[in-house]
C-alpha cells in the first residue's frame, strides 16, 4: 500500500463540483467521488458548516483529509466528506457565511479562499487494504457506524436501491417506521435494522448474497410488512416501542390471530404494574408469555432477611434448615396470578425446592 501527502487548493477541489441524483457528488474536475457508497448523507448542521468556512477565510489549517485511489486513477473520499461538501457548497453559492455569499466577496477575498491549500493523504492499494486503512484513520469527527462500514464492503446495485428506501433524506422508511425504530436513517440505522430482521441477525451474509441484485424489493416489502403488522397488532403508539425487535416477533407470530383490544388492555395494565421493571419487554411477553422479558422486580435483601428470620431458617416446603445464602426468595402467589413483590407475599425456599416449584 502506498500513501502520499499532497497539497490541493480549494480552486482545484471545487472545480466541476456537482451534486445530483444521477452523478452523485463529485468534484476535483470530476475525478473525486465525494460521497462513495459507504458514506452517509450530508449531516453537518449550519454551525459546523460555518466553522469550516470561518477556518478557511481566516487562513487557519483544516484537519488533514484522506482520499483513496481507484482503479481508473480517479479518487474517492475516505475521510473529509463533510468538510469538502461545506467548502464546495459555499463556492457554488448554496449558502451565505456572515451574510455574504461567495459571489458577494471582493476579488481578493475570493482569491484567498480559492488559493487556500488543503492537506490530503492519498492512499493506493487493494480494497481490503483501503478499508482497513479507513478503520484506522476514522478516529475523529463523525465516525462511521458498523453499517456504514458494511456498505463500503458490499457496495453495488442492491445497496444503491436499498438506500433509496432506508437512508436518503425524507426516505419512506423514516415516514412509516419512526414511531417503532430507534436510531437515525441517515446513519444507516434503519437499513441495518431491516437487514437484521430479514436475515435473522446474519447481516453480512445477506448483503453478500444480494450485493449484485438489481433492486432491494425483497427487503423493502418485508420491512413494510413488519411495520404494517406492528401497527395493526399493537394499536396504540408508545415511546417504549422504539427498541423492540419487531422483526423477530413478526417472523414468529405474523400468521397468528390476536385480540387487539385485549392486547391493548394488557399492555396498559403491565405499564402501570410497578413490579414490571423492563417495560420495553412488554410486547415480547404478551406474545411469548415468558416472564423473563419483564424482569419482574426482585425481593430486596431486607425483605429476604426479615422473612428468613420469621421462618427461623427453615424451608417452608421441605422443612429443613438452611443458611440464608442457601435459600431463595419466592412469590407465594405467583406474579402472573396477581401476587406482588412485597414482604407479605414472600417465602424463603431452599434452592432445590425453589427450582422444583419453578419447573412445574
Amino acid at each position: 500500500m502506498k500513501i502520499e501527502l499532497k497539497e490541493i487548493t480549494i480552486r482545484e477541489l471545487s472545480d466541476d463540483y456537482k451534486d445530483n441524483a444521477e452523478d452523485g457528488v463529485v468534484g476535483y474536475s470530476g475525478k473525486l467521488d465525494i460521497r462513495p457508497p459507504y458514506q452517509r448523507e450530508f449531516i453537518y448542521k449550519e454551525k459546523q458548516r460555518d466553522a469550516v468556512i470561518n477556518t478557511v477565510t481566516k487562513d487557519f489549517p483544516l484537519n488533514v483529509m484522506y482520499w483513496a485511489v481507484r482503479e481508473n486513477d480517479n479518487f474517492e473520499i475516505i475521510d473529509g466528506q463533510q468538510r469538502t461538501i461545506s467548502i464546495c457548497q459555499y463556492i457554488n453559492g448554496d449558502f451565505a457565511f456572515d451574510f455574504r455569499f461567495f459571489h458577494n466577496l471582493q476579488k481578493d477575498e475570493q482569491e484567498q479562499i480559492l488559493n487556500y491549500k488543503l492537506m490530503v493523504y492519498i492512499c493506493s492499494g487493494s480494497d481490503s487494504e483501503k478499508l482497513e486503512w479507513f478503520r484506522t484513520i476514522n478516529i475523529a469527527g463523525e465516525k462511521l457506524s458498523e453499517q456504514e462500514l458494511r456498505n463500503a464492503v458490499y457496495a453495488g446495485s442492491w445497496l444503491s436501491d436499498a438506500k433509496k428506501y432506508f437512508s436518503k433524506n425524507g426516505c419512506v422508511a423514516s415516514r412509516i417506521a419512526s414511531d417503532y425504530l430507534d436510531g437515525s436513517y441517515i446513519r444507516q440505522d434503519y437499513l441495518e435494522t431491516a437487514i437484521d430482521w430479514i436475515s435473522n441477525e446474519n447481516i453480512e451474509i445477506y448483503m453478500a448474497n444480494h450485493q449484485h441484485s438489481q433492486n432491494a424489493n425483497e427487503l423493502w416489502l418485508y420491512f413494510k410488512s413488519v411495520i404494517d403488522w406492528v401497527a395493526v397488532t399493537f394499536t396504540k403508539k408508545r415511546k417504549l416501542m422504539k427498541s423492540v425487535n419487531w422483526g423477530k416477533l413478526y417472523n414468529e407470530y405474523k400468521d397468528k390471530s390476536f385480540d387487539t383490544a385485549e392486547i391493548e388492555k394488557e399492555t396498559e395494565k403491565l405499564i402501570l404494574d410497578d413490579d414490571v421493571s423492563n417495560k420495553k419487554g412488554i410486547y415480547f411477553y404478551i406474545l411469548t408469555r415468558n416472564e423473563k422479558y419483564l424482569s419482574i422486580r426482585a425481593f430486596t435483601d431486607s425483605m429476604k432477611q426479615k422473612v428468613y428470620e420469621k421462618q427461623k431458617g427453615f424451608c417452608v416446603k421441605c422443612g429443613k434448615h438452611f443458611e440464608i445464602s442457601e435459600m431463595e426468595a419466592d412469590h407465594i402467589t405467583p406474579w402472573h396470578e396477581g401476587g406482588k413483590t412485597n414482604e407479605g407475599n414472600c417465602q424463603m425456599l431452599c434452592k432445590k425446592c425453589n427450582r422444583e416449584k419453578s419447573g412445574k
